[in-house]
């Protein structure tokens, strides 16, 4: 409850209880989310599927003629900074993030800045002071609201995606990242870890030292960023929403036999 309005924790108090109550079958898109309601509401395990989500085929490795267009509207170079992508929100653990990237060194800060993309959230205006206060000092691009169609080459054309997140449901950042052949550094809580399954360098998101630690070796050590790379386009082809469709087909199909 403390990463979200009032208003919001009102009606999910209010309504998902009832909501649950009505269900024939709840689906969650993660194995996390699932162990949430049983723990939380007491469901019954038997009544809810962890059906995880699926990366648009437009996220993948892009060749340098495909980057260099659209990393050029948005004034960056392909291999050249490091990505978040997402509202800008207290559950996302910007906060850390940012005082994690201040502590690397001004070189590689100056060689590889941050790029935020995602528009204005909730409870955010003490980050957006900081994230205003790390532009200034050149460390920081913050791109606001990015189309769809900028996304795909956004993401390919970053040398690491960082996503230390507090809580996820599912956390299809990661995935997308992942998919675009991309590096990828995340929190190893909520269902992240079911995500990138080994794949990504895992942190406490509340540990920002190791946010720091972690962030310098992503962005330094070029044998792991190859493995992480490679590993990552592998570990993605897991997630479909072909196969996302045809388990929730499943389900309902189950539920109408029955």
């Amino acid at each position: 409850p403390q990463f979200h309005p009032p208003a919001r924790i009102d009606y999910m108090r209010r309504m998902l209880p009832a909501s649950l109550a009505r269900a024939s079958h709840v689906i969650t898109v993660s194995e996390s989310a699932r162990q949430d309601l049983i723990t939380h509401f007491g469901h019954a395990p038997e009544r809810i599927t962890a059906i995880p989500l699926g990366a648009n085929p437009a996220f993948r490795p892009h060749s340098a003629a495909e980057l260099a267009p659209v990393l050029a509207r948005w004034g960056l170079q392909a291999q050249g900074y490091s990505l978040y992508v997402g509202t800008i929100e207290p559950r996302k653990n910007l906060d850390r993030l940012l005082d994690a990237y201040e502590t690397l060194p001004e070189a590689l800060r100056a060689r590889y800045p941050l790029v935020m993309a995602g528009s204005p959230g909730w409870r955010s205006e003490h980050t957006h002071a900081r994230m205003a206060r790390a532009a200034a000092a050149g460390w920081l691009h913050y791109l606001r609201y990015v189309p769809q169609a900028d996304l795909p080459a956004l993401y390919a054309g970053a040398r690491l995606f960082a996503y230390p997140s507090l809580y996820e449901g599912f956390g299809l950042p990661v995935l997308e990242a992942m998919a675009s052949g991309v590096p990828v550094l995340t929190s190893n809580v909520s269902s992240l870890p079911e995500v990138v399954g080994g794949v990504a360098l895992s942190v406490p998101p509340e540990d920002t030292d190791a946010i720091t630690a972690a962030l310098a070796r992503g962005l330094h050590d070029e044998a792991w960023q190859l493995q992480a790379c490679s590993a990552g386009i592998e570990h993605a082809r897991q997630f479909t929403w072909a196969c996302c469709i045809d388990r929730t087909v499943q389900v309902y199909a189950q539920l109408a036999g029955a």
